[in-house]
């Protein structure tokens, strides 16, 4: 992975937005948090049209705070994520394991999967991972503890190290967050009834996706010589290849 000044640019700002996602999600909106969020520029025309929903949205909720605003919001967090209010007490859920899980139950294999990564790369148990290590807000935090990581890294010129925290991040958007987010986000769009939360639904799904793309491109070496490993990468035209000697065994090589 090549030193870019765009790139080192994204590494800084992506750990803020993943650091808003996870804190949007972690709990109900409180007065010092709605301020910071007004003082915050909302981009248009992105070239995503969930990200762009999403901050048209978010700037929405936030051009009309009242007297009650928190109290809305509190009142819709419930709603979304627990199922205050609604028939049957359905939600959209916060877990991995409820949308990955035959049983839809909490503390499944994902919880149990996102634990180790949490635990290889060094973070603690904290006192926020109470609903589980599997919840939004906590995959969100990984990533953004891993995005400083690599902003520190690339600031550091450790291109190596920060080549391997972004490929963590690229595995971790694959085997986890892209796999059910999506399904996540439908529901909240279906529960929601502020802004605030019908936004956040379609700035979370956007931004994965712009960071998926960006970790792809920014990775391709890094990628295609995994994908190699792994017996994934491109084959040679047999024809081409006549008389050569054949290639190993993919199944012997080792990751």
């Amino acid at each position: 992975m090549a030193k870019d000044m765009t790139v080192a640019a994204v590494l800084d700002s992506r750990a803020a937005t993943y650091s808003m996602l996870a804190r949007l999600y972690r709990s109900e909106l409180d007065a010092d948090y709605l301020a910071k969020l007004r003082q915050m520029r909302c981009p248009v025309n992105t070239g995503n049209a969930d990200v762009d929903a999403g901050y048209k949205l978010l700037h929405s909720f936030l051009s009309h705070v009242w007297e009650r605003t928190l109290e809305d919001a509190a009142r819709d967090y419930l709603r979304v994520f627990i199922g205050s209010n609604t028939t049957g007490h359905a939600a959209a859920y916060p877990n991995e394991s409820v949308h990955t899980s035959a049983e839809r139950l909490v503390m499944q294999d994902a919880r149990d999967e996102v634990l180790a990564v949490y635990r290889a790369a060094g973070l603690e148990s904290s006192s926020r991972w109470r609903s589980g290590e599997d919840h939004i807000a906590c995959e969100l935090e990984y990533m953004q503890v891993m995005s400083e990581r690599a902003a520190a890294a690339c600031a550091a010129e450790d291109m190596t190290k920060a080549a391997s925290t972004l490929m963590a991040q690229h595995h971790f958007l694959d085997d986890h967050l892209l796999g059910w987010v999506g399904f996540l986000t439908d529901e909240m769009l279906k529960f929601a009834q502020t802004d605030l939360y019908r936004g956040l639904a379609h700035l979370t799904r956007g931004f994965l996706t712009e960071d998926k793309a960006f970790l792809d491109e920014v990775l391709a070496e890094e990628l295609d010589v995994e994908a190699q490993l792994h017996g994934d990468g491109p084959v040679a035209d047999a024809d081409e290849d006549a008389g050569e000697t054949a290639p190993a065994d993919p199944s012997s090589q080792v990751a």
